[in-house]
């Protein structure tokens, strides 16, 4: 079976995904939720890429959109009046951190299943190990796979984020190959 070839980090990252996809009121375990969970990961490969190059978990919470949601655009609230900035102040002040993008999402109990593109990145995370030659199957290998899958909520959530950071795909990849090396990926790589 696959999963028995993920190493901790990347089996925190699966099991992270579901604690984020409740945290977000989702009916199903997105490649967001993997991203974000993997971006959550103290101490795994694909937490210490992104943080190599100014990205982490928190980054992604207001950029982050699960497929079918709708995020606030904070231009379009400003041109009639509304100050989204004060307003998720407001909301979290009298709610809790993050109760503005909670509203109206009910938890759901038991098991969240996974979506068909959510399927596919954890097989291609499989595909990226063997490429590298690895035996097993880290986090970075899943960022990899979430990398390689352009269209998906993960990979729009994570371009967006980057450029955001004042990065890019390629700063990541150097990032991970920096890890990979033994670097560290201590050195951040120009966009």
């Amino acid at each position: 079976m696959m999963f028995e070839r993920f190493s901790s980090d990347a089996r925190a990252t699966v099991v992270g995904a579901q604690a984020v996809a409740r945290r977000r009121g989702a009916a199903s375990i997105d490649t967001v939720h993997l991203l974000v969970a993997l971006a959550e990961q103290p101490g795994g490969v694909g937490a210490r890429a992104l943080a190599a190059v100014g990205v982490t978990g928190a980054s992604f919470e207001r950029l982050a959109v699960a497929e079918g949601g709708e995020p606030l655009d904070a231009e379009a609230l400003a041109s009639l009046g509304i100050d989204l900035d004060t307003v998720r102040a407001r909301a979290d002040a009298a709610f809790g951190e993050g109760a503005l993008d909670r509203a109206g999402r009910r938890p759901r109990r038991g098991h969240l299943p996974f979506t068909k593109a959510a399927k596919k990145a954890l097989e291609l995370s499989l595909r990226e190990a063997v490429r590298a030659g690895s035996r097993s199957i880290d986090s970075g290998h899943v960022l990899l796979a979430l990398l390689r899958e352009d269209g998906t909520t993960a990979h729009g959530t994570l371009v967006a984020t980057l450029d955001h950071a004042g990065s890019d795909v390629a700063a990541l990849r150097g990032s991970l190959d920096a890890l990979r090396s033994g670097d560290g990926g201590g050195r951040r790589a120009a966009s």
